[in-house]
């Protein structure tokens, strides 16, 4: 299973998958993939697209690397934690290699787009390197090294979004699953690597969309995440040939409806949505909605309208609030998450200041938290100096984690006393005599197991008291 945290983070927010043993779909060749993800819930989906490919051409999958005859790691690029790990899980594989000279190594998603060459020839730890729109053609690359050649693809498309590819759920629960609907990212944030690895936004084929959902649904699967690097800007509007009348373009709220309406017992969420893009319409539908979850993850990255300038991410201060300030009209109950760089170039200690005031207003359910990393290629590395001490930026990375956290306790104490619908996801990690699962507004609570009810059924639980990540309850009719 993959374990998205949601509590207070702070600036390593990598994380690892391994691919389930799985048959193979198509005539099978006889050979294994092993595939491990890095980062955010986008590299986890294309992982299961990439698996999907695989297996149509023959591989079984393994969870363990040594036995496989192919591995790649999907790759990320928003932080230099993220980058080194990388590096250091290719020396493993290089040693596992060393043993079995036939073994296929590559890399794949954002730092293969990145590096490109880099990997093949500089660093020579790896035999493929695949960008993200350039999974289809996996399959021909193999057989490349597999003659004795290195082999990469990193080109970007315009048109991809693997719309046609149903993905094997790698690591899966059987309960929940990610649908990405669309690719790739038009917002040039200053910090941010996403434009140039991802390529330019397209929107997938909303119908295609809740096919995929209803599929999962009659699957015994209860919730989907809805994915994309900015999800309200999702636009669709379907190619028409002569003759044939216009369809109404699709937006990100309409879409949202028609996932919805798959089934009331289907759970939905989204992931991420951006400030300067989300619309009242969008509330409303949540609003209406009683299977979509009341849960927006918003990032502010910065409370300062000087430094928001610089980051390029417009909207200012009183913009964002605004936006809050919707949602709190609208969805009374909404769960409100966020991501915050400290440190960015030029910011100031009056500047930082903004952000805790900004994080005093809203009082975030929970938070992404990094110190600003220069990433290399970005808007950010070619204007500005990357001037605020380390120090610093650590020391201000801590004042935020620290009030975080108290304003995590806050709102979990406020469910305290209240009952709550939870989706049942499995066992607590701590005990197989609890289960555990998610609340509406994304927080996790755990609960006595009881015979009744089993893992992909909803339960009623009144939480009794929490911890500063978790709630702790019972089952209650």
């Amino acid at each position: 299973m993959i374990e998205l945290q949601h509590t207070a983070k702070t600036h390593d927010e990598s994380r690892q998958g391994e691919a389930l043993d799985m048959l193979p779909t198509g005539k099978s060749t006889g050979r294994k993939l092993y595939i491990e993800s890095y980062g955010c819930q986008m590299n986890f989906s294309d992982s299961e697209i990439v698996a999907s490919i695989l297996l149509d051409n023959g591989f079984e999958t393994t969870k363990d690397y040594k036995e496989a005859d192919v591995v790649f790691i999907n790759t990320c690029s928003i932080r230099e934690n993220a980058e080194q790990r990388v590096r250091n899980r290719l020396k493993e594989f290089e040693s596992a290699k060393a043993k079995n000279p036939g073994m296929v190594v590559g890399v794949l998603g954002c730092m293969a787009e990145r590096l490109k060459s880099k990997f093949l020839e500089e660093e020579k730890l790896v035999d493929v390197v695949v960008g993200p729109d350039a999974y289809r053609d996996l399959p021909n690359l193999i057989e490349k090294v597999d003659d004795g050649s290195k082999a990469v693809n990193v080109l970007l498309s315009r048109e991809e979004t693997y719309a046609d590819i149903s993905p094997v759920r790698l690591n899966s629960n059987g309960i929940s699953a990610f649908i990405s609907i669309m690719r790739g990212c038009d917002n040039m944030c200053s910090f941010c690597v996403v434009p140039f690895t991802r390529g330019r936004e397209r929107s997938r084929d909303c119908y295609s969309v809740v096919k995929e959902a209803q599929h999962l649904f009659n699957a015994g699967y209860r919730e989907v995440t809805l994915l994309g690097q900015n999800v309200d800007s999702y636009k669709y509007k379907k190619t028409v040939t002569e003759g044939e009348t216009p369809e109404p373009t699709v937006n990100f709220a309409q879409l949202l409806a028609m996932v919805a309406e798959v089934s009331p017992e289907l759970r939905v969420r989204f992931s991420t949505s951006h400030p300067k893009d989300i619309t009242d319409e969008v509330l409303h539908t949540m609003a209406r909605y009683e299977n979509i979850c009341k849960y927006i993850h918003l990032p502010v990255q910065s409370g300062s309208s000087r430094v928001l300038e610089l980051m390029n991410r417009t909207y200012d201060r009183e913009w964002y609030m605004d936006r809050v300030n919707a949602i709190r009209r609208i969805i009374p109950t909404c769960g409100i998450s966020t991501d915050v760089i400290t440190g960015f170039c030029t910011e100031t200690e009056d500047e930082h200041q903004e952000t805790l005031s900004m994080m005093e207003y809203v009082k975030y359910d929970f938070a992404y938290m990094f110190a600003y990393s220069e990433r290399p290629g970005t808007l950010a590395a070619k204007r500005y100096d990357d001037d605020v001490p380390e120090e610093v930026k650590k020391r201000r990375l801590t004042e935020v984690v620290n009030k975080q956290q108290e304003h995590s306790l806050y709102r979990l104490q406020n469910f305290v006393g209240e009952v709550q619908k939870v989706l049942i996801e499995g066992f607590s990690k701590r005990s197989d005599q609890d289960y555990c699962g998610r609340n509406d507004q994304n927080t996790m609570v755990v609960f006595p197991v009881d015979e009744r009810f089993k893992p992909g059924q909803y339960v009623h639980v009144l939480a009794e008291r929490c911890t500063s990540a978790t709630l702790i309850g019972r089952i209650v009719e």
